[in-house]
């Protein structure tokens, strides 16, 4: 996050979200495939993708974009999340009938508007997350709210899409996908835009968050919610959709960044506007090749780039841009760092500018032949050095140019990548309505009345309504009845406390407060899957393992020292051990201290107690050995 502080009172933030829900269904979308995550993959195949022309002749800016970076695209396949409707080697199936239930249930409880027909669309999206080229999806309902405390936050749509592949790796030249989670059902609900502060907006997207768990369809844990986020500052025409945020920490600090960001961005177009009132700004009237001036160049990135014979450098002329490049109103936001995000996206790596040079192994000498070579005027003049892929020189030349004219407008209408810090990176251009068509291979289905009247008894309660529930049930605080229900191991916490004995109050804040204070300390809670956390606990309920070595156990997974439960007991050393052998250790512990005890009485209970603790942490319960320390230091106490 960017250390800077910016007055809010200058900023008017508006933010629309699109929340992206998995639903909790046996089968896919339209086959009938499980939603697993697969393990290990069967089998590989490749496709290239170009775009299309919608229905009405135009072609989609974002599918171009896409097409440019001419990627080969691998999927990975498993049997027993994929099959040839994944593939796009077989027509879809029948649509998922419990999925659509469960979007015209959420509907009902967003008090939205329900279609009388449904139409499936098809999305044209060739990035490769979807091997047909097109993504599958249909409006459910429009209008409608969402209540968030005294204010109703209005409901744009409401529809009904499978979900993409899982993009495994991108090198540039291959991108590989997973085809397990394609297809999957997903809900998809979008949010006028509304205006308020970061913290304000984060209440809306917790409390619609809420509203889909309380359903008990939707899927839980992390990918299975994702928020695409529209944000633009100050009424600007520029709006960025963020997309990609899975968690309510990082949405708020994205929201942050991107009020910053598009800030600093007005600020420069601000001040290149007041340039152009005394200099000419000509960008791109002349463009050259500089790689033999560069061929012998000490830098170890022009190096790099020039070993690869099919790579050159150009240099673009920028007039009157002098000192722009990298004008930074706030830590790390310029235009420099705009363009070199932009040109990652077509494969390159090595651009740099006027601004920042001689630097980076490129010496004095050679920024003054290149001023010379392009007619520069080193007092108001400016110029980019782009290194990379000569097939796809001239494209990224063309996306340097017209980013360069747009600075003048301040925000450029984008799509941008969430990172998992909270900052966002250039992804593509924003879509437009090219996109959308008619799906052919599916018909249409009407919504009957009678099935509407039936999913009402369905719709879920209110928040309070639900937690109160929950802390009812389970004899739980109301604190920590909302901690256990946001989180992402509410259906394992029901399971674990149906199968054991051990107090719902216990399982709840160790699953919830326990290992977020790990998290916190930068430990990986996805290692702890359902599974490992049934046997962990199922464990301690058999009397194999002790409650104080429940968070020893998950810090050794987390951490990932250890591979599995029975490692980390062997690592730790903290088998369960039996009254006997306790009752051995506790006795040689006080015959070892019969001095402090004397002087002390029983206050010495808790110098013991330390003691006994370094023996025994995580073999036995600690109320346990604090009882039996008391009990003989009566005994002996009374004797003496």
């Amino acid at each position: 996050m960017i250390d800077v502080t910016i007055d809010m009172n200058e900023i008017i933030l508006k933010v629309g979200f699109e929340i992206h829900q998995q639903l909790s269904t046996k089968s896919k979308l339209f086959c009938n495939c499980k939603c697993l995550e697969a393990k290990n993959y069967d089998s590989t195949f490749l496709r290239k993708f170009r775009p299309a022309q919608s229905e009405l002749g135009s072609y989609d800016r974002a599918s171009i974009f896409e097409f440019t970076k001419m990627r080969t695209i691998k999927y990975h396949s498993s049997y027993i999340s994929s099959c040839l409707v994944e593939a796009d080697e077989e027509p879809p199936h029948e649509i998922n009938r419990d999925a659509v239930d469960t979007a015209l249930i959420i509907s009902l409880a967003l008090h939205s508007n329900i279609i009388d027909e449904i139409n499936v669309m098809r999305k044209i999206v060739i990035d490769g997350s979807n091997t047909s080229g097109f993504q599958r999806t249909m409006l459910i309902s429009y209008g409608g709210y969402l209540q968030v405390e005294e204010k109703k936050i209005g409901v744009q749509t409401i529809c009904l899409e499978e979900d993409a592949a899982k993009l495994l790796s991108d090198d540039g030249e291959f991108r590989e996908y997973g085809l397990d989670r394609l297809g999957i059902p997903l809900i998809e609900i979008a949010l006028e835009p509304i205006t308020g502060t970061p913290t304000e907006i984060v209440k809306i997207a917790l409390t619609l968050g809420r509203l889909l768990r309380a359903s008990k369809r939707v899927a839980r844990g992390l990918g299975s919610i994702r928020q695409d986020v529209n944000i633009s500052i100050n009424n600007g025409k520029g709006i960025v959709e963020v997309k990609g945020v899975q968690r309510l920490d990082q949405l708020i600090k994205v929201i942050e960044y991107e009020t910053i960001r598009q800030h600093g961005l007005i600020l420069i177009a601000n001040k290149l506007n007041r340039e152009r009132e005394s200099n000419s700004i000509i960008i791109g009237d002349k463009i050259l090749d500089i790689t033999d001036i560069l061929i012998d160049s000490p830098s170890k990135i022009v190096k790099k780039i020039i070993s690869n014979k099919e790579n050159i450098f150009k240099a673009i002329r920028v007039k009157g841009f002098k000192g722009l490049f990298g004008f930074e109103p706030y830590p790390d936001i310029r235009i420099g760092k705009q363009l070199g995000e932009l040109v990652r996206f077509y494969g390159f790596r090595g651009i740099f500018h006027s601004d920042e040079l001689p630097n980076y192994g490129i010496t004095d000498i050679e920024v003054k032949k290149i001023n010379e070579i392009l007619d520069i005027d080193a007092s108001k003049d400016g110029f980019i050095i782009l290194g990379g892929p000569r097939e796809k020189m001239s494209i990224a030349i063309n996306a340097i140019c017209d980013r360069l004219n747009n600075v003048s407008l301040g925000v450029p209408s984008e799509t941008r990548a969430a990172t998992m810090d909270g900052k966002t990176i250039y992804s593509r251009p924003k879509p437009g309505s090219a996109r959308m068509y008619p799906e052919t291979d599916i018909p249409s289905f009407k919504i009957s009345d009678d099935l509407l009247i039936s999913l009402k008894e369905k719709v879920p309660k209110s928040w309070n309504e639900t937690i109160l529930s929950i802390a009812k049930k389970y004899q739980l605080n109301k604190n920590l009845a909302e901690k256990i229900f946001d989180s992402n191991y509410f259906e394992i916490f029901e399971v674990l406390t149906g199968l054991t004995k051990i107090s719902p109050s216990f399982i709840a804040s160790k699953i919830t407060e326990d290992i977020l204070n790990l998290e916190r300390q930068g430990y990986d809670s996805s290692i702890l899957n359902n599974n490992i956390l049934l046997d962990i606990f199922k464990r301690l309920d058999a009397g194999l393992i002790a409650k104080e070595s429940i968070n020893l156990i998950f810090e050794k997974l987390m951490s990932k020292t250890t591979k599995n439960v029975d490692e980390s007991i062997r690592v730790l050393g903290i088998k369960s051990i039996s009254d006997e052998e306790l009752e051995k250790i506790i006795d040689k512990i006080i015959e070892d201290n019969i001095l402090i005890i004397q002087e002390k009485r029983m206050e010495a209970t808790s110098t013991l107690m330390g003691k006994c603790m370094t023996i025994l942490r995580g073999k036995v319960n600690g109320k346990k050995i604090n009882d039996l320390i008391n009990n003989k230091l009566k005994v002996i106490l009374s004797q003496n």
